[in-house]
């Protein structure tokens, strides 16, 4: 007999193995414990580090990146400052603050991540006067320098980066951009100086390679998308440095004041690093979270014509698609691949449940098995745009796995979860 988590709970099993035994989900795990989670940031002051597909974790796993803020559940203001920091887990979770930023946001942060290929650099986004820059770190040296560009995304080599109009793009969806300066296309429905820029890490110099005019002009199911609000969010670069991903996002055009209104249709650009070669990878209108598996192949969360929402493989330039995690990954949440084992695990997580509970959990790709990683309650008020997802991120020897969740009472902070004995 199977019993249902309500009737588990009433009979004193507790939250974990409630949620650890059976639910009739093929290939679940059915073990009874969750692996061990060991908070490593605290109150009064709030944590996270934000979207999912940045390096958190430094070259040896010791350092863990995290943005500190004094309050929650509201957007911020253009003179709300936040610290940027590390946590030394070999030294007692020890806070070493880096700097401070004036450009973030709640659901991404201010970018900070670490430079690949270094050993102790970091960046992230601030803001100087009237203009949005980025900080080049070294953590060890204190050597420091600022770039006249922000940074969305950086090569796997370090030696280009990715940036967007993260002005724009908070006129567009607020809490994904960053306050404090106007949005100079906000008369432009596609303009044709902005939209992905490419950013010279030494320089600091963007080339726009690829413009909102440009992919605007792409028919979407055979009509013309000439009286929408266009923007670009959720740049990525492929891990051989070849090829670029944008949503291109698009609202319409509100007919009594001609401003963006109601909710966004999106769909996958993929291009090549200069901007050309474009190709419309997923024309479903449905793009959600993805990630480069490989440099030929993208997993996301969609629903293609004809077929249910799910997971699903793309490879690039071509039509060829194949669902991942079928009756198992069912929920839309933030998925990355371990770095390990040649990409036979899979990271996501997924929103909060009717119990108000997110569940970040990892998928065996070979054996089609999902190992539940523990359940983390999400008080009511973390909603919308200052809603706190777990964004799980994995560190570099794919043992350990860090969330942001506010399941303790204290506001948002950094939790990390070994994951070594289920990944061996």
């Amino acid at each position: 007999m199977t019993m249902n988590r309500r009737e588990l709970l009433r009979i004193g099993l507790g939250a974990a193995a409630a949620t650890a035994c059976p639910t009739g989900l093929l290939g679940t795990d059915t073990s009874n414990d969750y692996p061990p989670v060991r908070t490593i940031t605290r109150g009064p002051r709030h944590h996270w580090f934000g979207y999912y597909d940045k390096l958190q974790f430094d070259p040896t796993n010791r350092y863990v990146l995290s943005n500190q803020v004094s309050f929650e559940h509201r957007t911020p203001r253009p003179d709300d400052v936040i610290a940027v920091g590390m946590v030394d887990t070999a030294d007692g979770d020890r806070w070493i603050e880096l700097g401070e930023s004036r450009s973030w946001c709640w659901q991404q942060g201010c970018m900070l991540q670490w430079v690949p290929t270094t050993r102790s650099q970091v960046i992230w986004n601030d803001r100087v006067d009237d203009r949005f820059v980025s900080h080049v770190l070294d953590v060890k040296t204190k050597e420091r320098r600022t770039l006249p560009t922000p940074i969305y995304t950086l090569s796997a080599d370090a030696s280009f980066g990715l940036s967007a109009d993260f002005a724009r793009i908070q006129v567009m969806r607020p809490g994904y951009g960053y306050v404090g300066v106007e949005d100079r296309h906000g008369d432009e429905l596609a303009p044709e100086d902005s939209g992905v820029f490419r950013v010279d890490l030494k320089s600091g110099q963007p080339e726009l390679v690829l413009s909102l005019a440009d992919v605007a002009g792409i028919d979407y199911r055979g009509r013309k998308l000439d009286d929408v609000w266009h923007y670009f969010n959720h740049l990525l670069i492929s891990p051989d440095g070849q090829r670029i991903i944008v949503l291109h996002r698009w609202r319409p055009r509100d007919k009594t004041n001609g401003r963006p209104t109601g909710g966004f249709t999106t769909r996958m650009i993929t291009a090549n690093i200069k901007g050309d070669d474009v190709f419309v990878l997923d024309p479903s209108g449905n793009t959600s979270h993805f990630i480069w598996r490989d440099p030929q192949h993208v997993c996301m969360w969609t629903k293609p014509a004809g077929r249910p929402s799910g997971f699903y493989l793309f490879e690039d330039k071509t039509r060829n698609i194949e669902i991942v995690g079928e009756g198992i990954m069912t929920r839309n949440g933030h998925n990355t691949y371990l770095p390990i084992a040649g990409n036979e695990w899979i990271l996501n997580d997924t929103y909060p449940d009717s119990q108000r509970n997110q569940n970040p959990y990892l998928y065996h790709v070979p054996t089609q098995r999902r190992y539940a990683l523990g359940t983390f309650y999400s008080p009511n008020e973390y909603r919308g745009e200052w809603r706190c997802d777990t964004h799980p991120r994995s560190s570099n020897d794919g043992r350990t796995v860090c969330i942001d969740s506010p399941h303790t009472h204290q506001g948002r902070q950094l939790h990390l979860i070994d994951v070594s004995g289920i990944v061996g």
